[in-house]
């Protein structure tokens, strides 16, 4: 109690705030998310996110270079594949010579040490956006959407991905991966599941950067509603029991209680997906003058690592030298 207690002590000078602080997660705890599209020599900025680009492979492997060099614990990998290329059930994804999986042989062969993570969803592949098969009614159909992300999945593994992550919120499917990753020989496959998913409003620029949005209607109907936290922690238990070795809550910054609870209900590591929205924000909000960039990216992430992840996708990523040091 004060004037015994005066809590200004930890903070007197820089030295002292820097000893009883929490140390902010070095690059080894990032992830960073990229879109990769076809062709040579190509590179096309994200409107909606300054400092991204969809990329070609080999536009990735020299724009790596520096990254793997700061110290980013991993990658990401979103394939961005023509409309010629897309159907209604998304067979391209899982064909051996396809987009994501020529990009993971070509970036684990340049770069063998960086951990590579594949998004396993059918979004990006079918003609009506969305990320599993529909039925007649419209609806997405659960249990045939499995069969197909789990070939997928299988595809990115045969390709040499460290680790693959189902992001469609189906129901059973890190059983039905995990069976499939099994009984092909990849039994250390590691699965990162997007276990509590939201439907959020953060992800308007993702869905640009990835041409994933959907023709008609939403995705209220599979992701996790921000207004039902029970059910939403209900769905990283369940894919915990499923054989998940990573589970991650999606998106982070208006989530850090769920973020929270996550971690305090499971001894498996957590990832937390820091979305393009949350990233574009502060990046609109400097531009304004409002704020200043690396100081509201430093307070955002800080802020996630405190809630308890431990390991962060984050476009921020391959910025970590420029935005964090």
């Amino acid at each position: 109690m004060y004037p015994i207690t005066r809590l200004r002590r930890y903070r007197k000078n820089e030295g002292l705030r820097k000893m009883f602080s929490q140390p902010f997660p070095g690059p080894e705890k990032f992830i960073w998310p990229v879109f990769i599209i076809e062709g040579r020599n190509r590179e096309v900025p994200i409107i909606a996110m300054p400092g991204q680009s969809r990329m070609s492979v080999d536009v990735l492997l020299k724009k790596l270079a520096p990254v793997v060099k700061s110290g980013i614990g991993g990658l990401m990998i979103f394939g961005v594949v023509e409309d010629s290329r897309k159907s209604l059930d998304g067979g391209y994804s899982f064909k051996k010579d396809g987009l994501v999986q020529k990009a993971v042989k070509e970036v684990r062969k340049t770069y063998p040490e960086l951990v590579i993570f594949t998004d396993v969803c059918l979004c990006a592949y079918t003609k009506h956006g969305h990320c599993g098969i529909l039925d007649k009614d419209g609806d997405v159909e659960n249990d045939s959407t499995l069969a197909v992300l789990a070939k997928m999945a299988v595809s990115h593994a045969e390709a040499g991905a460290h680790s693959v992550a189902p992001s469609a919120m189906m129901d059973g499917q890190i059983s039905a991966l995990r069976r499939a990753l099994s009984g092909n020989g990849f039994k250390d496959t590691i699965l990162m599941s997007y276990s509590t998913k939201f439907a959020s409003f953060f992800y308007g620029p993702f869905r640009e950067a990835a041409d994933s949005k959907p023709g008609k209607g939403d995705r209220k109907g599979y992701q996790a509603s921000f207004d039902n936290l029970n059910l939403a922690l209900r769905e990283s238990v369940e894919d915990e029991k499923e054989g998940a070795d990573i589970l991650m809550v999606k998106p982070a910054l208006c989530y850090l209680d769920v973020i929270s609870k996550v971690k305090a209900n499971s001894l498996l590591p957590v990832a937390a997906y820091n979305v393009s929205g949350e990233y574009s924000m502060i990046i609109a909000s400097a531009g304004r003058g409002w704020g200043d960039l690396n100081g509201m990216a430093r307070e955002s992430v800080m802020a996630i690592s405190r809630a308890g992840a431990d390991m962060i996708i984050s476009y921020w990523a391959n910025r970590y030298e420029e935005i964090f040091n």
